[in-house]
């Protein structure tokens, strides 16, 4: 599973360069933060709709999808800002293990 999303990482890295008129990933970043965060912002809604959905019997398989482009916008996000995937990926490993009640009670203590 890692594989996907390292290869995706490189891909991600590698179109921040590319031509804006050549790339959907790298007009995202000619566009900036904002665009990027305001497509964050649709593909939540879109999940949210499709949990829904699937809750009331729709298309279940929808919701896989929608994830996995709020998955990707993300991503790109990470990669605007310069973030590593490992770091997301090394945060939640080291979750397991710690209570969710305490994770977020340690993180409330923090101010996050």
């Amino acid at each position: 599973m890692n594989d996907v999303l390292q290869q995706l990482t490189t891909t991600l890295a590698a179109r921040r360069q590319a031509d804006p008129e050549q790339s959907y990933v790298a007009s995202l970043h000619h566009k900036g933060l904002n665009k990027i965060l305001e497509k964050i912002g649709e593909e939540t809604t879109e999940v949210i709709l499709a949990a829904k959905d699937a809750e009331a019997g729709g298309d279940r398989s929808a919701i896989i999808g929608e994830v996995a482009d709020l998955w990707f916008h993300s991503m790109v996000m990470l990669s605007h800002l310069e973030l590593d995937t490992d770091d997301v990926l090394r945060c939640l490993g080291d979750r397991f293990g710690v209570s969710g009640l305490d994770e977020k009670a340690a993180r409330d203590l923090r101010g996050k």
